[in-house]
């Protein structure tokens, strides 16, 4: 059993000056539900009715990307797995690629139809393979929402196809799709215009169905959705000068509303706001102290970059705090997590980040620690 030691609080205080022009409001035609928020640290830098359920349409296919991509990480499942295409798969109906029942295609070519042309029968072929069944991956769908905090969501399919039972928000959305842009895979669909898949009869076309991926500088994703009930709908990912935001934009009139005001919380986002790294994920914390342990001052790490969102256009004074853990258990492994950093502008908590263990920490033999706690006794 490993025994327990306490640890201490460092305070450091970071000055960033700001300087440029004010943050505008922002004005948004029709109340739609729009969210923007920075991918890193999920921080809302603009919001608008983003928790009024609508029906997401493909936006869904956030969801079932992610899981796949989630299943890939986790080594279930692999890019080149032959998926054999059912006759359910093959019979969906709205956009598709006209897959044939008993097509075989790699798992990877079924995500790029998904992500690139927003197929159907790709997706519900898809969440055969994963879930065993498509009623034991709807499941999975709406367990992984519940994870994620997505409190207004329902999924009733993997497609996003009409359903009374199948909703969601903007709010919710920008959850989903903000876990989804850690796969470079998907930016890189995400930002191709045309693709051809090889079928066993004939080629498949794949064109992106977000036009804004080749009209707005530094997008590369993330998925569009349109059904009569729910409107033309976006989610939208761009990155610039290492700042990649996340908009989305729910129950457009049209494509070309769409595609405006995702084009206005994107510019919006850039022009009033900046990136500031705080640490870099590996960057060394000196001088930690932990009274128990063997040598008391030990090296920590950043275990994750650690940015924050400021504005243009103030001075802002930073206040970043060291908390270890109030307990921690002997001995400590190399990089086993012992507190973290987090960061205040004001009393408001804006950021925080792991601190791992840069090598092993022992604790201190009992008579040691006898010895300090007697010299902590005396007056000089």
């Amino acid at each position: 059993m490993r025994s327990k030691g306490f640890v201490f609080i460092i305070i450091l205080l970071i000055l960033l000056p700001i300087t440029a022009s004010p943050v505008k409001g922002l004005e948004i035609e029709n109340n739609r539900p729009v969210i923007l928020l920075d991918s890193h640290t999920g921080e809302i830098l603009y919001e608008n009715n983003i928790d009024k359920k609508l029906p997401p349409a493909s936006i869904t296919k956030i969801m079932t990307s992610l899981l796949a991509m989630e299943a890939i990480e986790a080594g279930e499942l692999s890019l080149d797995d032959q998926v054999t295409v059912s006759s359910a798969a093959s019979g969906m109906g709205g956009s598709q690629i006209y897959l044939a029942s008993g097509d075989s295609l790699k798992v990877r070519e079924l995500l790029k139809a998904i992500i690139i042309a927003s197929a159907n029968d790709a997706s519900y072929a898809l969440a055969e393979k994963i879930g065993g069944d498509y009623d034991a991956f709807i499941d999975m769908m709406n367990e992984r929402a519940q994870e994620l905090g997505m409190e207004n969501t329902n999924f009733a399919n993997a497609t996003g196809l009409p359903d009374s039972d199948h909703y969601s928000t903007a709010r919710d959305i920008s959850k989903m799709s903000r876990e989804l842009v850690k796969y470079q895979e998907v930016l890189d669909w995400g930002q191709t215009w045309l693709k051809y898949l090889d079928l066993p009869d004939r080629q498949a076309m794949l064109t992106n169905t977000n036009h804004l991926a080749f009209n707005y500088t530094g997008m590369d994703g993330l998925k569009t959705g349109y059904t009569r009930e729910a409107g033309f709908n976006l989610s939208a990912t761009a990155k610039r000068d290492g700042m990649r935001l996340i908009s989305v934009v729910l129950g457009a009139e049209n494509q070309q509303e769409r595609q405006r005001l995702t084009t206005k919380l994107l510019d919006y986002g850039f022009d009033h706001y900046r990136q500031e790294k705080i640490f870099a994920k590996g960057d060394t914390l000196e001088g930690i102290f932990i009274p128990e342990s063997k040598k008391q001052s030990v090296q920590g790490l950043l275990a994750e970059n650690l940015k924050i969102i400021l504005p243009r256009a103030e001075e802002v004074e930073l206040t970043t705090a060291i908390s270890l853990d109030n307990e921690l258990e002997f001995p400590i492994l190399a990089e086993e997590k012992i507190g973290e950093v987090v960061v205040k502008e004001r009393d408001e908590i804006r950021q925080r980040a792991d601190i791992i263990a840069a090598e092993d920490i022992e604790r201190a033999g009992i008579f040691r620690r006898l010895f300090r706690w007697f010299r902590n006794l005396l007056p000089f």
